[in-house]
């Protein structure tokens, strides 16, 4: 454990500024995206003092994407001839590791004069406030004070100074200066974050932390469970009997795995050779802990199931399938015995058991979504064979924080324990933790390969709840990580080779409205390996082909998501330390599908700004039709007599016009990635109900009459999308009407007026028909009457089925 003395408790620690400060007035408004300059790279350090680094000398180092911290590393190996203590003969030495106000501390080995420990401590060079370096051996004493075994000390200026990719630094025997005596083997050197020692070391601004916390605070990075789809086709079953043999059952097929259950439809015919045809897919993990149960079972009564027969198959028997080929069935004899049944018995019996017809195999084809297809990092499928090269590495520097809320209450005053995570793929990293400050500085740098440019990846900023042991509470009453925000960067957004830096601001939506609860400063680097793969990548299906040969239902998909969730969760779950099931929950967005008037509101006036441009140009051609400016309305009336003149114009005239649009826009393309927009998400301006509907359970724990009300109001907004969708059937069963002949007298005026035409155009050339077509519809408002055309008004009489609803 690291402690720390003469710290005023509480205190924010100070940090640096990566970017330029925002004023505490303007931070709840300032929802933008800001480009900071940050110096990365190690430029920061250029007057460092003789002795932290020699004169002259570059660092050079894969972190370029962060700016550069040094810290001072002691790692503890072991010590060796400590003498007893002469009183109690025996000798249960610990190290402490004492810098200035910090305190670090090993744990103790009981009774061992050739203790080992092994452990690395790092002390930030910004904090440093003594020169010099003291290494402790203390013998610890049940009571009483602990004795003192001996010192090495170490004058700060004679430390070397190790830069990656220099090899680790060789740990060397020390003698003890005190009166017990001994040797400790220890090494001593300055690095930076990019040192191999970083992510174990226990850092001196943890000081605070105590217990198994210790394990919470340091950075990590995860792998996500290899997930496969699992296809049980259920073909049939023989000899079924069920208990009461007086009657035929009705059978159905159950299939369990973990806390995954699927049954079949009820057989339509009662038999004991029943039959199914039906598809039951789960998510399973490697390696596969779980195994799969069979249960063939009777609907006696409708709460009432009997089971006939089953079967438990481990995953490993079944076979891996790459791609659509078919895979062999199998029978499987069916077990119907409980426990404490004589083996002699259970022998006989099986010579005459039930069977079953199964057809199972583990999908290697598919890509299984663990995330929201919207935000997806990866499409590869499951089998490492059928993966592609990647086209591309991506690179973030996570910087640092400014401007956090308090998340917590500490001592009476609020805290922030902020660590970041990001995900991509399969790989997840997390930061460590930097305690009880606004404004954390991690300055860690991560690469993913890029498999696909057309995918996001997604960081969070949470505050950690677990430095004191509290996980070891119970489910119920343990503490959980407070999100503060997430920012998401889709990849085909970047400009290869180029470097992002830029401050995001954290959004989060709370029951009283949309907060600003910091801003995550990062900088990001997509770099493309092969041009030629980039443009092909393009023109590939966007997930597996065994998606688009074999597809799911939507139901089925959103059931697999939700289930592949959560094996993420409960996997990541049990690493060391733990990435908490809130956290993958928040970052795979667990709770998208959830009813939002909010996103309804969002989605609805996306899809109106896309037919905006629709409707400008209708508005556009009704004023040239309307000569409102005489000069575009010839202009338009030369170019289409021109286009009817020489048709074969057309189509390069349009690709032409919008080569054209794209130059002229190429001046005017986003020069910053997207960023998280609360005037598109409707987060601004929003009804408290609205948003108390939006953070209520699932199903809903508010009073009756807010239910009520509720419902009543979602009747309203449901009662207009109905009659809209009652207008667009109309229309559509008018055209129906035309050639019915429900209407008699319209359907004989259409006919003849189709012959008539028919007899025109067969007579007609098609140019002087589209010139005709064209004048009449751009001529002169002189030339127009006020009232709807005869065509529209022929339409609208047309009989449609409205009047057969009740």
């Amino acid at each position: 454990m690291i402690s720390i003395k003469r710290r005023q408790r509480g205190a924010p620690v100070t940090m640096h500024s990566v970017g330029p400060q925002v004023s505490p007035s303007r931070q709840d408004d300032d929802y933008n995206l800001r480009e900071t300059d940050p110096q990365l790279g190690g430029e920061r350090w250029p007057n460092a003092r003789r002795g932290w680094m020699s004169g002259g000398e570059r660092f050079t180092s894969t972190h370029d994407l962060v700016e550069q911290m040094f810290y001072l590393y002691v790692r503890v190996v072991k010590a060796k001839d400590l003498h007893h203590n002469t009183l109690t003969s025996s000798c249960d030495p610990y190290v402490e590791v004492k810098l200035g106000n910090y305190k670090g501390r090993t744990k103790h080995i009981e009774n061992k004069t050739n203790p080992e420990w092994n452990q690395v401590y790092a002390f930030s060079k910004d904090r440093i406030q003594s020169s010099v370096l003291e290494v402790i051996v203390k013998d610890k004493e049940m009571l009483g004070r602990d004795d003192y075994i001996g010192r090495v000390a170490f004058d700060l200026n004679e430390v070397p100074t190790k830069v990656p990719p220099d090899s680790p630094l060789a740990p060397h025997w020390y003698r003890l200066e005190g009166q017990r005596g001994g040797d400790i083997m220890l090494a001593v050197w300055m690095g930076t974050q990019a040192d191999e020692a970083f992510s174990e070391a226990w850092h001196s601004d943890a000081a605070t932390v105590y217990g198994e916390g210790v394990f919470n605070v340091r950075s990590k990075v995860y792998l996500s469970p290899k997930l496969w789809y699992l296809r049980v086709y259920v073909i049939e079953a023989q000899d079924v009997i069920p208990g009461d043999r007086n009657r035929l059952p009705e059978v159905f097929v159950k299939a369990q795995m973990g806390s995954q259950v699927l049954k079949t439809k009820i057989c339509p015919t009662r038999t004991t050779t029943p039959l199914w045809n039906e598809d039951l897919v789960f998510v399973a993990a490697e390696p596969f802990e779980e195994k799969l149960t069979i249960t063939v079972e009777d609907r006696v009564h409708p709460s009432k199931d009997e089971v006939l027969g089953k079967i438990i198959l481990p995953l490993t028997l079944f076979e891996k399938r790459l791609d659509h080929r078919p895979v062999h069935s199998r029978w499987f004899n069916l077990e119907k015995f409980g426990f404490g049944v004589m083996e002699a018995d259970r022998r006989n019996e099986l010579k005459f058991s039930s069977r079953i017809h199964l057809r199972i195999c583990l999908e290697g084809g598919y890509h299984v979504l663990d995330e929201s297809t919207l935000y997806s990092s990866d499409q590869r499928p499951t089998s490492r064979q059928l993966w592609k090269e990647p086209i591309g590495v991506i690179e973030v520097g996570i910087l640092g924080a400014q401007g956090l809320l308090p998340m917590k209450m500490r001592d009476g005053h609020g805290s922030t324990d902020a660590y970041c995570v990001a995900k991509y793929g399969q790989k997840w990293v997390r930061t460590r933790t930097i305690l009880d400050t606004y404004s954390p500085k991690w300055n860690e740098q991560y690469t993913w390969e890029v498999y696909d440019p057309c995918s996001v990846i997604t960081l969070g900023v949470f505050d950690n709840c677990h430095l004191g042991g509290s996980e070891k509470a119970t489910p119920d009453t343990a503490a959980r990580d407070t999100r503060i925000g997430k920012v998401r960067i889709r990849l085909s957004t970047l400009e290869a080779s180029r470097i992002y830096t830029h401050s995001y601001p954290l959004l989060v939506l709370h029951p009283h409205g949309v907060k600003k609860m910091g801003e995550l400063q990062l900088a990001v680097r997509f770099t493309s390996l092969s041009l030629a793969n980039m443009i092909y990548i393009y023109g590939q299906p966007l997930l597996p082909k065994m998606h688009y040969l074999r597809p799911f239902t939507v139901n089925q998909i959103e059931s697999l998501r939700y289930q592949a969730m959560n094996i993420v969760a409960g996997r990541l779950g049990r690493a060391e330390p733990p990435l908490r099931r809130e956290v993958v929950e928040y970052m795979l967005d667990v709770d998208s599908h959830m009813w939002s008037m909010r996103r309804s509101k969002a989605n609805f006036f996306r899809i109106m700004s896309l037919f905006s441009g629709i409707i400008s140009m209708g508005q556009w051609f009704s004023q040239v039709c309307h000569w409102k400016s005489p000069v575009t309305s010839i202009l338009v009336h030369i170019l289409f007599l021109i286009l009817i003149c020489y048709p074969e114009l057309i189509l390069p005239t349009l690709f032409l016009y919008m080569f054209l649009i794209g130059l002229w826009n190429y001046r005017f393309r986003p020069r910053n990635p997207p960023h998280m927009d609360t005037k598109l998400s409707w987060a601004e301006a929003l009804h408290p109900d609205e948003l108390d509907e939006e953070f209520d359970t699932f199903p809903t724990s508010r009073p009756h009459d807010v239910v009520r009300m509720r419902y009543d109001k979602l009747r309203s907004v449901a009662g207009r999308i109905q009659t809209v969708v009652g207008d667009i059937a109309t229309q559509g069963e008018r055209f129906h009407s035309l050639l019915s002949w429900r209407d008699t007298r319209a359907t004989s005026l259409f006919v003849v007026f189709s012959l008539c035409s028919a007899v025109v155009l067969y007579a007609t050339p098609p140019k002087v028909v589209a010139m005709v077509t064209g004048l009449y519809y751009l001529r002169h408002p002189k030339f127009r009457s006020k009232l709807p055309s005869v065509p529209s008004n022929f339409f609208k009489r047309l009989p449609a089925r409205t009047d057969s609803m009740l």
